[in-house]
């Protein structure tokens, strides 16, 4: 049979055909795609005609379709359903595609071509391609000597290798830490459908009567906001926080330390002084040092806000403290304050609901688009759903793809990935897919969210809006492929509208009954919002400056012992709460740890919510939930990417640039 990644889809918007791809396509697909995308660059190089933008620059802008079909499919699979035969697979190309990116980037023939190619003339975008690829290749090393590239080469594949395998043993660690339970009586205080979702669980990993708590991949576990029994928060909690530094096959600790070591010495032989100066130089912050500024100047107020949290906990729970008792006691006092119980608020967060009536009549709302589900199209997995996204004016925009269950064959947390970028160089529309980790309740139940469930749903939709709202004409441009400290910032705003009453009163009503959630527990909720602040605060700037810890040492100062390291980072950094570790501990750092996403930047979520602070108020000050406001947001920002500089396309948007005041105060911080 013919390996149908080999030539475009003829399926609608370019959707892989899923349904006929087996396993090992996917190797024969990216080994052809390697080879043709080296021969066409390789022409672009040979071509005996002065270098000029069309022989050069779009020729690469047109170069690699098939590549890119076929990583696209394969990491796609990676992420979200992944078997055994495409774990080693992905064992096995991981290096390859490392390999190959510096093929590309350290090609000295094809450099001086974009040396040479003269701006002059062009368009803006067209411009900025030329300067966009000539930084690459500066940042990417061509500047190094013969010696210089071939280290960089052995450091890039050995990263990428141990990148993989961090991630790897991360999803298995975290599937290994779920905490098995023999009676309900243990699960006393999590709703029932909660309870019916473990058994499921339990069942589906061969438990048949006995009871499953999986876990998310941040610390901080959901049931230990509800769960009664003391000691089974404990167990839950230890669980969680120790998962990657226990000894064994599923250990990380060897290789952060080795992943560290390489990053600390990729940095130097690229001219910086530690690989956060790296990192920082890709982004739209103007330097390390205003990074470290930022979050050492929230740090101190987030912990005293965390500490007059605890006192009130400990005062609600009558006896000393415990980091596994954060959750249950912050949701009592929660519900003696403000008489806000979050648990009982899931039945009017049902998940198609949420979705339909809430998501998505969010985005009709603010863009006209509409949203058309297409049972006749298949995903990669029978729990995908996928809608025909359509403008205002009836035109087709996109696919958008809905991933919404946990299983153990996706990793942990959610994000939004792209199938097919928009391009009007290459005539693509956009296919993009949201992926959740939700529990999936035994069949014919409802699948009931909580709050912050709800907000990771208006998130990642953000991110999809950024993907399908692009309109650029080169593919490098396209959607999200924006600077890293840039990527969150549309997915938070889009968080905005979860509370927004038009929003809220059409998505929240009871699943049973269509009672509408009452106006006064809305009034409460507010009312409730800095609650807990202090807390979320300080867990994530945990994170944030472990993440920049790790990233500015030298070769010379890696620790032996990874945890004490973490201890002590956490410490000098002002955030060593015992009762709050950071949301990411170094054995399941994922984010920054299994590939190059966040490395050194994890705090690009705190530097976006500046941006989106600022835009929550513009939406706010232009009168909210509007036609007007949704299409100047689109125009102006969501449609670019990264044809222009995206800090350009904010002060377009606001008028200025972004003031730090507004988060302070959003976050309690003033």
């Amino acid at each position: 049979m013919t390996n149908p990644l080999l030539s475009p889809s003829a399926l609608p918007f370019g959707l892989p055909p899923f349904a006929d791809i087996d396993d090992g396509h996917y190797a024969e697909a990216v080994d052809a795609g390697l080879n043709d995308h080296l021969a066409e660059i390789q022409a672009i190089v040979d071509n005996p005609e002065p270098a000029t933008f069309d022989n050069t620059a779009l020729a690469m802008e047109k170069s690699g379709r098939l590549l890119d079909r076929a990583a696209a499919s394969f990491f796609t699979l990676v992420s979200a359903d992944a078997s055994e035969a495409i774990k080693n697979l992905e064992t096995e190309l991981s290096p390859r595609f490392a390999a190959h990116q510096d093929a590309v980037y350290l090609n000295r023939g094809l450099y001086e071509r974009f040396a040479a190619v003269d701006s002059a003339g062009l368009d803006a975008e067209s411009a900025r391609l030329v300067e966009e690829y000539l930084k690459e290749f500066r940042q990417s090393g061509i500047q190094l000597d013969d010696a210089g590239q071939d280290r960089l080469r052995s450091l890039n594949a050995e990263l990428s290798r141990l990148g993989t395998e961090f991630g790897q043993r991360t999803k298995e660690a975290m599937k290994s830490a779920a905490l098995l339970l023999d009676s309900a009586d243990d699960l006393a205080g999590l709703p029932a459908d909660e309870i019916a979702s473990a058994a499921e669980a339990a069942r589906v990993a061969g438990h048949d009567g006995k009871f499953l708590l999986t876990l998310i991949q941040p610390s901080n576990q959901p049931a230990l906001a509800a769960l009664d029994n003391r000691d089974v928060r404990r167990r839950l909690f230890e669980a969680s926080v120790a998962r990657g530094s226990t000894g064994g096959d599923l250990d990380v600790l060897d290789l952060v330390n080795s992943l560290v070591r390489l990053r600390a010495e990729k940095a130097a032989l690229l001219g910086f002084a530690n690989y956060a100066e790296l990192v920082v130089d890709r982004q739209t912050a103007p330097d390390f040092g205003a990074v470290r500024s930022m979050l050492n100047r929230l740090a101190p107020a987030a912990v005293r806000n965390a500490d007059a949290e605890a006192e009130a906990l400990a005062e609600s729970a009558g006896h000393p403290l415990e980091a596994w008792d954060w959750a249950y006691y912050s949701a009592k006092v929660r519900r003696e304050r403000y008489t806000v119980d979050e648990q009982a608020l899931r039945p009017y967060f049902e998940l198609d609901r949420v979705l339909t009536d809430g998501v998505f009549f969010a985005a009709t709302s603010l863009f006209g688009i509409t949203f058309h589900e297409r049972t006749d199209l298949a995903g990669y997995h029978e729990d995908v759903r996928i809608w025909e996204v359509r403008d205002a004016d009836g035109a087709e925009l996109g696919l958008f793809l809905g991933d919404y269950y946990t299983r153990e064959t996706k990793r942990g947390g959610a994000w939004m990935n792209s199938l097919v970028d928009q391009s009007a160089l290459l005539g693509t529309k956009p296919v993009v897919i949201n992926n959740l980790n939700i529990s999936k309740p035994p069949a014919g139940e409802p699948t009931l969210l909580t709050l912050d469930e709800v907000r990771t749903a208006f998130h990642e939709f953000g991110h999809a809006l950024h993907g399908l709202f692009s309109d650029v004409t080169y593919p490098r441009f396209s959607g999200t492929s924006v600077p890293r400290d840039f990527v969150e910032y549309p997915s938070q705003v889009n968080e905005m509208w979860i509370m927004w009453p038009e929003v809220l009163s059409n998505y929240a009503r009871h699943h049973a009954t269509g009672e509408p959630l009452a106006q006064d527990v809305v009034d409460r909720l507010n009312e409730s919002r800095l609650w807990g602040e202090g807390f979320a605060t300080t867990e994530y700037l945990g994170a944030a400056l472990l993440d920049l810890a790790w990233h500015v040492l030298d070769t010379d100062g890696i620790p032996q012992d990874a945890l004490e390291f973490e201890a002590k980072a956490l410490a000098a950094a002002g955030v060593a709460h015992p009762l709050i570790p950071p949301r990411y501990r170094t054995g399941y750092f994922q984010h920054i740890f299994a590939g190059d996403g966040y490395s050194a930047g994890y705090y690009s979520y705190i530097w976006s919510e500046v941006l989106d602070t600022e835009t929550v108020d513009w939406f706010t000050e232009n009168g909210g939930l509007s036609r007007a406001n949704g299409d100047r947001f689109r125009a102006e920002l969501l449609s670019r990417g990264n044809s222009r500089d995206p800090l350009e396309s904010f002060r377009t948007l606001r008028g200025r640039d972004a003031r730090l005041e507004p988060l302070l105060k959003r976050r309690g911080l003033e």
